[in-house]
């Protein structure tokens, strides 16, 4: 089940260029979404990736794929844990803060901006877009850019160009775990 939504949407963190990418499946039973969570955390383990239910609703999940030790290095980032402390989180410890993460996305209608460090974006991007209410932006992609712009249209070309090879690869029968990088 979630074999395809791994590779449509989460290419760039398998390949080892993006540290955690998000998306929402629709699922028949909740017993089957949770097999293939299980499932896909066994095949990811020894590749350093996790697969984390952030949110479920009544057929839809939102799902969280990620390298834990590139989020890591993401939260240890200069000005991460002031602004993280600024959103209500008392640490910038990863496990604490995706906890923190997936309640304040339970609670909430909206989707907590802070969310786009937790898929490596860069702080100045996430706080420009919370200043500027989502306008103002020099460009868009994976995310709308505020600082950088060269750099992130390098990067947004870089994940499309994996999702491609990635996508190609697999409909020629290549596995998602075959495709994911080691840690």
């Amino acid at each position: 089940m979630l074999e395809k939504y791994l590779i449509d949407h989460c290419s760039p963190t398998l390949a080892s260029i993006k540290t955690a990418n998000l998306f929402t499946c629709f699922f028949k039973t909740e017993e089957e979404l949770m097999e293939n969570m299980e499932y896909w955390n066994r095949q990811m383990k020894e590749k350093g990736i996790v697969l984390i239910l952030l949110r479920k609703r009544e057929r839809t999940a939102l799902i969280y794929v990620c390298r834990l030790s590139m989020l890591n290095g993401d939260m240890k980032r200069q000005g991460v844990a002031e602004f993280l402390q600024k959103c209500g989180y008392e640490s910038t410890e990863t496990e604490y803060a995706l906890k923190r993460l997936a309640m304040r996305l339970r609670m909430e209608e909206k989707f907590p901006h802070e969310i786009g460090l937790f898929l490596g974006y860069p702080l100045g991007d996430v706080i420009g877009f919370i200043e500027n209410a989502g306008q103002n932006y020099k460009c868009t992609g994976c995310w709308k850019v505020y600082c950088d712009e060269c750099e992130a249209v390098r990067m947004f070309e870089k994940y499309k160009k994996c999702k491609d090879v990635y996508t190609r690869l697999w409909r020629q029968g290549r596995s998602v775990r075959l495709l994911t990088v080691a840690a």
